[in-house]
């Protein structure tokens, strides 16, 4: 195939591509349109958070409290982790 057929094809797939990826830009939405209601809880700002059990990555339970006096926890949910999806 010619040089100027390759590079004009290639053009032509990166100006589809643009445009498909525009289109599937997430439009913010309209000024005074409604935004989605926050979560609600009955915890303030501040307020320490109730003690809760989980298990971790070997299957020990592990309760909140087990860090009672640390300095940060970070809990993180990875939704699909070990799902293969």
């Amino acid at each position: 195939m010619p040089k100027k057929a390759v590079h004009l094809l290639m053009l032509l797939l990166a100006l589809a591509l643009a445009i498909q990826a525009q289109e599937t830009k997430p439009q913010p939405p309209a000024q005074g349109a409604s935004q989605p209601a926050p979560p609600k809880t009955h915890l303030k700002v501040g307020q320490a958070a109730p003690d809760f059990a989980l298990t971790d990555t070997t299957g020990k339970p592990v309760k909140l409290s087990d860090f009672k006096g640390q300095k940060n926890v970070v809990l993180a949910f990875y939704v699909l982790a070990f799902t293969g999806g």
